[in-house]
């Protein structure tokens, strides 16, 4: 299958593009810089510079390919107009690429968060927060996921708070780099709360299999790890690094604060089952053995 992937060189998406060559399929990749180039081309993808404010070139690629994957984001949370300029972005993004592949039956397959469900594991089947600063990124997906009645075999992946790979990445690896500059590994609350995970390798997987398999309109869960205790985690990071582990105060973790505080375990029961996805790499505290001091 020839697919057009956007943000094909990031943590996941330089996976996904590796998992696709490994399988045969040819893959064209969207690169905004000369370094992203590098690297696409290095994975065995064909390269495209532009970036997702340029839909004509968008809906070009989308034509052109059999099968799209939607990896990119422009992470700037500096402000909250930054962070509603990148939703918007991405929102008139897939929008492009969605319209051009309406009525052909082909894939699309974008990215999403799992939710937080109160009390539970979140599963495949609950939706997901369309408020808050970023509920705009989960009505994209949700419109993503509507054209499956207009003739696209479009769906999600929801990804956890950590996707790691080497030690690094997710939330995680914000903790791992927020201990090395302060000199302790800290977590907010208790550090009873949980996080899911997944190694980048796994989820490359499960974004390969949505794109050769999945039925239109369907949610899928790249969770390995269902829930890791925060205190586990910074507990690794910090034998790993040499320095104390404590908790501390949610405020002092900024605007992160609440999310990090939230128990937030999901479950990939269903993908697991209707899908075939067996992860096989590295859980996220085995991992975490690689991070250097």
């Amino acid at each position: 299958m020839n697919v057009f992937v956007t943000g094909g060189t990031g943590l996941v998406g330089s996976a996904v593009v590796s998992e696709l060559v490994a399988h045969g399929h040819a893959v064209t990749a969207l690169a905004r810089s000369d370094a992203s180039v590098r690297a696409a081309e290095a994975a065995g993808a064909t390269a495209v510079r532009g970036d997702l404010a340029d839909l004509d070139l968008l809906r070009r690629e989308a034509d052109h390919a059999e099968g799209v994957i939607h990896l990119a984001f422009r992470n700037d949370f500096s402000s909250q107009q930054a962070l509603a300029e990148a939703v918007a972005e991405e929102a008139a993004a897939l929008d492009a690429l969605g319209t051009t592949l309406v009525g052909t039956d082909r894939p699309l397959v974008t990215v999403a968060g799992t939710p937080l469900v109160p009390g539970r594991a979140s599963q495949e089947t609950d939706p997901l927060n369309v408020e808050g600063p970023t509920g705009g990124r989960a009505l994209a997906v949700n419109a993503v996921l509507d054209l499956a009645s207009r003739g696209v075999r479009s769906s999600a992946i929801r990804l956890p708070r950590t996707v790691h790979r080497d030690g690094t990445g997710g939330f995680a690896g914000i903790l791992t780099e927020a201990a090395r500059r302060a000199g302790a590994a800290t977590y907010p609350g208790d550090g009873m709360q949980r996080w899911p995970a997944v190694h980048a390798l796994d989820a490359a997987v499960l974004f390969r299999l949505a794109l050769e398999n999945a039925p239109a309109g369907t949610s899928w869960h790249a969770v390995a790890d269902e829930g890791d205790a925060v205190a586990d985690i910074a507990a690794v990071i910090g034998r790993r690094l040499g320095v104390p582990v404590a908790s501390q105060p949610i405020e002092t973790f900024g605007p992160l604060g609440p999310i990090f505080a939230a128990d937030q375990p999901s479950s990939s029961a269903i993908t697991r089952a209707e899908l075939g996805w067996t992860p096989t790499h590295p859980s996220l505290l085995e991992d975490l053995e690689l991070v250097q001091p």
